[in-house]
């Protein structure tokens, strides 16, 4: 650390002091108005043409951003808690997702999550988005905390195992560069007109309000293009203006009320806005045994009644019920779109499967030999679908000819999955999965009561119940959650 507070670390040197419950990010992440400079970071991270189509083509931001959100925010925990030991696991994990994401955009240009350069402007626009979030609120940091925080971002690339210096080695010597890359660099790209003009319109319910439709979409109605409009207003003017972003009469206003409002909200009560509560809160689905559910049924009872009212003044379509109430089965065209399309571009290609593989090994904590086996046994399941299913031979599957096949996909790599699937979850290898590894799986999911010995499930019920929902199309009080709800 040099005399002025700025970090100049080397991958040798322990960062762990720049951690824990005393950093200035775990201050920040509490604060209401985090949410706002995330979004505002993601958009940043977005316009980056490496970054945008690594989005586009593997991410599952569009078709499930509730889980995406919740698996980001668990990710920064690890990364920024007290434990050394997580911190280097969790690193290891994500350097091995980012591995798995390469490729070309639409322009055929190449682009690799590995590309150093790439994964300091993602830490380069959280850093940024945390000074301007404190400008715009009229809080704005003093130079010896912007210099910490600036100091922890720059052991976040250290823990990763990139050199610090692909960062400014200083705060005065970041806002050129980051004025750089602004200037330079970013473009209009897909991924981020999707996030500013589509996600937040037609952002789906959480699970918590998933029995909710009318109140929830006369409210993201409102919602929903406010939050594009605060976020453009925020971003670098000249951005702005290079990538024809419009601006809105009363942005500004709009933009700074905003901040200043979320500020405000640092007065409540102690507990009442913690991030992992609330996320894990809005979490539940509607059949959850998770005691706090029990907290919020008088409100959504209350809810509903006001989407009645909303309904007899602006009717939607009839929405499906709860799983397996009504429909015991999906068509092959619902259950195209609600499972197998996990990236939601139209097509069922290896993202998606490798999506699933992600989301696995993540809510497990997976160590690289099991993470392996899962992502090998989803891969050769992708090559049995692809001689199965691909009729034209163009490397992927399509709505059409999904249907067309009238498919079972129980073959034998999908059973293969299904048993590795059973040898990760299963954490003591005792051959059953008890209560507790259920959960590690299903935490959202999982919907019934659990008690001693009628929690455990056998291999060949585990992979039953995993068969008859990958090739049967029934509806599942634990699958949905896990590969389904948004």
């Amino acid at each position: 650390m040099t005399d002025n507070g700025s970090s100049t670390r080397t991958p040798e040197e322990p960062p762990g002091s720049l951690f824990g419950p005393d950093s200035q990010f775990h201050r920040f992440f509490n604060d209401p108005r985090w949410a706002l400079a995330m979004v505002r970071a993601t958009v940043l991270e977005a316009a980056h043409p490496q970054i945008g189509a690594a989005l586009i083509d593997n991410s599952t931001f569009v078709t499930h951003p509730w889980r995406r959100l919740r698996n980001t925010l668990v990710s920064l925990q690890r990364m920024f808690g007290t434990d050394d030991d997580v911190r280097r696991r969790e690193a290891a994990r994500l350097n091995r997702m980012h591995a798995r994401l390469s490729g070309t955009d639409e322009r055929s240009r190449p682009y690799d999550a590995m590309d150093p350069e790439v994964r300091a402007w993602v830490v380069a626009t959280l850093f940024e988005s945390s000074v301007t979030m404190c400008r715009l609120s009229g809080q704005p940091l003093e130079p010896a905390a912007m210099e910490q925080l600036y100091a922890e971002f720059r052991a976040f690339l250290v823990v990763l195992g990139d050199q610090a210096g692909h960062l400014p080695p200083t705060v005065q010597e970041f806002w050129p560069y980051y004025d750089r890359v602004v200037a330079q660099e970013l473009e209009n790209t897909e991924a981020l007109r999707i996030i500013l003009y589509r996600l937040f319109d037609h952002l789906p319910a959480p699970p918590l309000l998933g029995g909710l439709p009318t109140v929830w979409a006369a409210g993201r109605a409102l919602a929903g293009p406010a939050i594009g409009a605060i976020t453009v207003a925020s971003l670098p003017e000249p951005f702005r203006r290079r990538a024809g972003l419009p601006e809105i009469p009363g942005a500004q206003t709009l933009m700074q009320s905003a901040y200043m409002a979320a500020g405000l909200a640092r007065f409540l009560p102690e507990g009442w806005l913690q991030t992992d509560y609330l996320t894990n809160l809005m979490s539940l689905s509607a059949d959850s045994d998770d005691p706090r559910y029990a907290t919020v049924t008088a409100l959504r009872a209350r809810m509903k009644r006001a989407g009645a009212f909303v309904r007899l003044v602006a009717p939607l379509p009839a929405q499906r019920g709860p799983a397996g109430a009504a429909e015991p089965r999906r068509s092959a065209d619902q259950f195209f779109a609600e499972v197998l399309d996990q990236t939601g571009d139209g097509f069922l290609d290896w993202p998606d499967l490798a999506a699933m593989a992600r989301e696995l090994a993540s809510r497990l904590d997976l160590d690289e030999p099991a993470e392996t086996r899962l992502y090998t046994a989803y891969a050769d399941w992708w090559r049995e679908l692809q001689t199965a299913l691909d009729a034209d031979g163009d490397g992927r599957v399509s709505r059409e000819e999904y249907a067309a096949a009238v498919p079972s996909l129980a073959g034998p790599a999908l059973i293969r999955v299904a048993e590795v699937l059973f040898d990760v979850t299963d954490a003591d290898g005792d051959q059953f999965i008890d209560a507790g590894e259920y959960r590690a799986l299903f935490r959202t999911g999982f919907g019934r009561t659990v008690a001693g010995a009628e929690a455990r499930c056998s291999r060949s019920a585990f992979v039953k119940d995993f068969l008859s929902f990958m090739a049967g199309r029934r509806y599942s009080t634990a699958y949905d959650p896990l590969l389904t709800d948004a």
